[in-house]
């Protein structure tokens, strides 16, 4: 099922951007310039729905509701690509929002990357299958191949870091729709 929508999708793709190709040949700039933006916003939403694949399932007890509709807020900080999912159990909840290609990233780069840096401020590292996951202020996150930023927020930690734990790191670091 999930092929089959992605390739609706690709053939929305495709449609739009014959469509800017043949106004675009006809002189008419402005439909060209709609058919890419709409193009852009197809592909964006491919790569955010294949981003939402990585969160983790909720755990026993707890329910999970994943938001694609970053799209506003990312524009806000720069670009880039977020997902968010929420888990929820009575009135306990935590979220975990994914971020990709996001310039807000490599502003906190320094501060996942060195050990120094982040416990100077009281943080705390944890591994999470060779992942530094930083522990600070009642929050997690941590930084994958450079280009993703996971960040849980809202609950204990003992009970967010066996979700991390769940997390594909390796697919989401080799993730490139």
């Amino acid at each position: 099922m999930m092929a089959a929508v992605t390739l609706a999708a690709a053939d929305d793709v495709t449609d739009a951007l014959d469509a800017a190709r043949a106004a675009y040949d006809a002189g008419n700039v402005s439909t060209a310039l709609e058919e890419l933006s709409y193009a852009q916003s197809l592909l964006q939403a491919l790569r955010t729905d294949g981003l939402a694949g990585f969160f983790p399932p909720a755990p026993d007890g707890w329910t999970r509701e994943i938001s694609t509709e970053m799209g506003p807020a990312m524009a806000m900080t720069g670009g880039g690509t977020g997902a968010e999912a929420t888990y929820r159990r009575d009135s306990d909840q935590f979220s975990i929002t994914l971020l990709a290609d996001s310039p807000m990233i490599m502003a906190m780069a320094p501060m996942l990357t060195n050990p120094m840096l982040a416990t100077a401020s009281g943080g705390k590292l944890h591994r999470l299958d060779g992942v530094k996951v930083l522990e600070a202020n009642g929050s997690l996150a941590a930084l994958i191949a450079n280009r993703f930023l996971v960040q849980a927020e809202g609950a204990a930690t003992d009970i967010m870091l066996p979700v991390l734990e769940q997390m594909d790191f390796a697919g989401l670091a080799s993730f490139n729709p």
